[in-house]
């Protein structure tokens, strides 16, 4: 993608060749129309991690909307822009194929704002409880509001909580309406915004909820991974010792050309492919 100031004829709008040009968010971008060549492995492994990162915070857009505001005011970028870029560099763990989220350093909003010590949360009937020190030490304010969001990665949502409590609260009960949130993988994050909306603070990791549990999607990645890795360990005995076979000046065989081309399509098929314990 490119950005173009104005030239003497002004701006281009359209498509000029294989390129369509257009305005932004106030600015003009280019882009390149056409069928792509083959993706590098760099490639595959930045498409990967933008794809881990939109559905980290897809289902988080009322929140992000509201706890990346101020720092999106005055520039080009929206909300989940910034969102996007905090969190493809810092909440991303994994090489690819098996680029997944680190949720403990997932980055929800960033501010001077201060935030509360001693968060903690805990399972309640239909529901969470969170608690926090009262205590204000810097800038922060009785009445800053508790910003809460309960991520549900198995499910793909999230529950957001834009004025949940005030500081001076010391803690809230966050009403969960589905079985399935109460019993499935929670990740919880805090943030505090003033009362008058001109700060924020950093958002804080509070914890997860009933540990991690792997996706139907997960498990068959992982299973087949297993069934190819295990057919590949077999072959590469029999490939290796036949290379052995042929160094002492044994005759390639037509058999060994079919034995090599499957030991290579293995090996190349488990690099890409997801699944793979890390």
């Amino acid at each position: 993608m490119a950005k173009f100031i104005a030239g003497p004829f002004g701006y281009p709008s359209g498509k000029i060749g294989n390129s369509v040009f257009y305005m932004l968010n106030g600015q003009l971008v280019c882009r390149a129309i056409g069928k792509p060549g083959k993706p590098s492995l760099k490639q595959l492994a930045n498409r990967q991690a933008m794809a881990v990162t939109m559905q980290l915070l897809n289902p988080m857009a009322d929140f992000i909307n509201v706890s990346f505001k101020l720092e999106a005011e005055g520039t080009f970028k929206n909300p989940h822009n910034i969102a996007t870029s905090y969190n493809k560099k810092a909440a991303l763990t994994g090489s690819y194929p098996n680029i997944s989220v680190d949720y403990a350093k997932v980055v929800l909003s960033k501010g001077s704002l201060e935030m509360a010590k001693h968060l903690h949360v805990s399972k309640g009937e239909a529901g969470i409880n969170l608690t926090w020190d009262t205590t204000i030490f810097e800038n922060g304010d009785i009445d800053d509001s508790v910003m809460v969001m309960v991520c549900h990665p198995m499910q793909k949502k999230a529950s957001s909580y834009l004025n949940a409590a005030r500081r001076a609260d010391g803690g809230c009960f966050l009403p969960l309406n589905r079985d399935w949130k109460m019993a499935e993988q929670m990740e919880i994050y805090v943030c505090f915004k003033s009362a008058n909306g001109k700060l924020i603070s950093d958002s804080t990791y509070v914890g997860n909820l009933n540990g991690v549990t792997e996706t139907i999607m997960q498990i068959a990645e992982r299973e087949k991974y297993n069934r190819i890795q295990a057919r590949f360990d077999l072959i590469a005995v029999q490939y290796q010792q036949k290379r052995m076979d042929y160094a002492e000046g044994l005759v390639e065989s037509k058999a060994f050309r079919h034995l090599e081309k499957e030991y290579l399509v293995l090996k190349d098929k488990l690099a890409k492919l997801p699944g793979k314990l890390v």
